[in-house]
């Protein structure tokens, strides 16, 4: 005998049957839609991790990728951006979590011109930035602000240490040559202000203007006498480039730090913390090493990452 739930000689179900299987469909689909509702509300599908367009910049966004990866997310990294365009990502909603500086959300973003210290600049940064959702986190101790530097050698046998230092040997042998990247030099909190702070005036004879990274190679080869660069670059120490005090304070701090949107964190209540836990390992001087072994060993960013997160303890 034929079970009532088997087809009927034209290979159709008893129309009661058809009603109560569409019943049972709509049920179960409608778990599975709350189902999908309620995880999403407790983690969002996938983070899309952004990062800019420098050496510095590769390393933390693939870390982090790598790192919340081991945490069970899923992660799409978007690196290779520049500031203003890494800005606009996180703005409309593109980017969830990227590294940023205090000093170029404050000056760059934020338009403030206002001298503050470096936690000043954090905590302006964070509140003006929270009015629009984009959460600052924990600041690491990694602060990539500028610096004059000196080829080592010149500076140890002149006994420089310090910008005031530097200006004065400059005003004994005004033929110096200094060379900054194409920004520095029109910038509104560039050249001009900082000639005005350190009472010092360069002619166009002695500035050079060049690729940031062409700037740490004529150091190294004694072709300038002073340029722009980055302190937590590893080829201030790989180059034997003396960093100079800014004994003025005249750059601002530009502590790195991961910011996320507001959004982000509600749907991922474990982030903040997590994130915190990654910025608390970073400082100037293993950034300085991740640094030159991709710019001076020419290790692969996601090696050198890798390598770090293992030997922090931060992924097995």
């Amino acid at each position: 005998m034929k079970s009532i739930f088997s087809r009927t000689r034209f290979g159709k179900l008893p129309r009661f049957m058809n009603v109560a299987r569409r019943t049972r469909k709509l049920a179960v689909v409608g778990l599975a839609l709350t189902a999908m509702a309620v995880s999403g509300v407790a983690q969002a599908a996938t983070l899309t991790i952004g990062g800019k367009n420098f050496t510095e910049q590769l390393i933390l966004s693939e870390m982090t990728a790598q790192y919340l990866k081991s945490k069970g997310y899923d992660v799409e990294l978007k690196n290779g951006l520049g500031s203003v365009v890494m800005r606009q990502g996180m703005e409309s909603n593109q980017l969830d979590v990227v590294w940023e500086y205090t000093g170029t959300s404050l000056i760059v973003y934020n338009k403030v011109t206002e001298k503050l210290d470096p936690a000043q600049t954090y905590e302006r940064v964070k509140e003006l930035d929270g009015k629009i959702g984009i959460v600052w986190l924990n600041p690491s101790t990694l602060n990539n602000t500028y610096a004059f530097a000196m080829p080592g050698k010149i500076a140890r046998e002149a006994g420089i240490e310090t910008v005031s230092q530097l200006i004065e040997r400059f005003k004994a042998n005004p033929k110096m040559q200094f060379a900054f990247d194409m920004e520095f030099v029109g910038r509104s909190d560039g050249l001009e202000p900082m000639e005005q702070l350190y009472d010092f005036h360069l002619e166009r004879e002695n500035i050079k203007q060049m690729d940031p990274g062409l700037v740490y190679t004529a150091l190294k080869n004694e072709q300038i006498d002073s340029g722009l660069v980055y302190t937590s670059d590893g080829r201030n120490k790989g180059f034997d480039l003396k960093v100079l005090t800014d004994d003025k304070g005249f750059f601002p701090a530009y502590a790195a730090t991961p910011v996320v949107r507001k959004e982000v964190l509600d749907a991922n209540p474990k982030l903040a913390d997590e994130l915190n836990v990654l910025a608390a390992k970073i400082n100037d001087e293993n950034m300085r090493e991740m640094n030159a072994k991709v710019d001076i060993e020419h290790k692969g960013v996601a090696r050198v990452a890798r390598e770090f997160l293992s030997q922090e303890g931060l992924v097995q």
